[in-house]
Parts: structure tokens; C-alpha cells; sequence
């Protein structure tokens, strides 16, 4: 999801040297991914009111007025640092612009209408959370498992949604994802586990959970 390590750093390396249309490159290439970023973490409801792309400018924003710190003292990777800046806008806009949290019909029916389903890639992840084999499927299928998966996700508890997008949809390695959410790599590994059972369980829920498949799942994206 996130640009190339390698061209990040080239264009860090030239923005630091005082090329600020490298700056601005750096900041341009980021711009979708911080959208998808957005939109898969808006709630539905406010999705319908809210384009996730204006809160990228007031990200991008903030990042090009605090790029000269970063780069003086750079102490997470690039997208990381982002991330950040953009999860502190998400919650910032949810305290003000959200009501009370509450599972309704009309929250679930407005699941489709959130800003990241138009994300080309979002059916092919939400097939890897339940589908390791990867399977061929039409284009129907694939949609319908985008919708399950959704609104599976908002089912579970905001610890594992968080961890689930950041391994699927970021495509974050496990260190990322531990470096993120402030914990050990071990504690970030079984919050990673946990939560990919609590989403079978809903989405298929009378079949056993298997430990074997999850430990499969986690050695494999590791």
C-alpha cells in the first residue's frame, strides 16, 4: 500500500538536502494511501457526511509544517510518522463531528457508503482475512465477501478492527504493526491471532476456530 522504501528514502535524503520539490513529491506519493488509510477508519455514518480526502489535506498539511523536525530527528519510518498524524486527525474528527456510538440497522446499512469501498484492492484483502488458500472468484463474489467482511469488522472490538487494517490493509509487517500500536512484537502477534478468530467466528460462526490455520496465517505475512 505504502510507496517503496527505497524511493521514500531517496527523496527524504534530497528534502533534507533543501529540495523542496522532493518535499513535495514525498508528500504527493503518500496522498492514496493515507486516503485509504482514512476511509477504511471513518465511521460509516460520519463516511456519508464526510469526504475522507479533505482530512488527507489537513494531514498532508500538518506533515509539510513539521517535515523540517522530522527530518532533523526522523525516530519511526516515514509512513509511520503519517500514519500517526492521521490517526490523531481521524479521532480528533470523530470527537467532534460523531454521536454517541451506538450498533444500529441504519449503521449497518450505511457500511457500503463508507469511503474506502470504492478502494480497488479492498475485495482482494478482505479475501485474504478468510481465504488463505486464495481462491479464484468472479467479481460478484468477491464484492459480496467485501460487504460480509465489513461489516464483520465493525462487529469487533476497535483493538482488533485496528490490527486487522493495519496487517491487511496497510500490508504492515508485524514489527510495523507492534511500533504502531506501542506494543511488544509478541503482544502485537496475539492481539493479531485473537482478532482474526473473533472475525471467523462471526463470519463463519458455527465452525470450530483452528489454531493451526491462524498459526499458518501469522507465518506467512511474518
Amino acid at each position: 500500500m505504502w510507496p517503496s522504501r527505497e524511493e521514500t528514502e531517496r527523496l527524504l535524503e534530497a528534502a533534507r538536502q533543501g529540495n523542496t520539490q522532493a518535499a513535495e513529491q514525498l508528500l504527493g506519493t503518500h496522498r492514496e494511501p493515507l486516503r485509504r488509510l482514512i476511509a477504511a477508519r471513518l465511521d460509516p455514518v460520519l463516511a456519508r457526511r464526510l469526504d475522507a480526502s479533505d482530512i488527507v489535506q489537513d494531514v498532508l498539511l500538518e506533515a509539510n509544517q513539521r517535515l523540517i523536525a522530522y527530518l532533523q530527528k526522523p525516530d519511526m519510518p516515514f509512513h509511520l510518522w503519517l500514519r500517526h498524524l492521521a490517526q490523531d486527525r481521524i479521532i480528533d474528527v470523530h470527537r467532534r463531528h460523531r454521536l454517541a456510538q451506538r450498533r444500529s440497522v441504519d449503521r449497518e446499512e450505511s457500511l457500503q457508503a463508507a469511503g474506502w469501498a470504492d478502494d480497488p484492492s479492498a475485495a482482494d484483502w478482505a479475501a485474504q482475512l478468510v481465504d488463505t488458500e486464495r481462491t479464484p472468484a468472479s467479481e460478484a463474489i468477491r464484492r459480496e465477501l467485501f460487504r460480509r467482511v465489513t461489516t464483520a469488522l465493525w462487529q469487533l472490538p476497535e483493538a482488533d478492527r485496528e490490527i486487522l487494517l493495519l496487517r491487511h490493509q496497510e500490508q504492515l509487517s508485524n514489527q510495523e504493526a507492534a511500533l504502531v500500536l506501542g506494543l511488544s512484537e509478541a503482544a502485537a502477534s496475539m492481539r493479531y491471532l485473537r482478532a482474526l478468530r473473533r472475525l471467523r467466528a462471526i463470519l463463519v460462526p458455527h465452525s470450530p476456530q483452528k489454531d493451526s490455520l491462524d498459526s499458518s496465517s501469522e507465518d506467512n505475512r511474518s
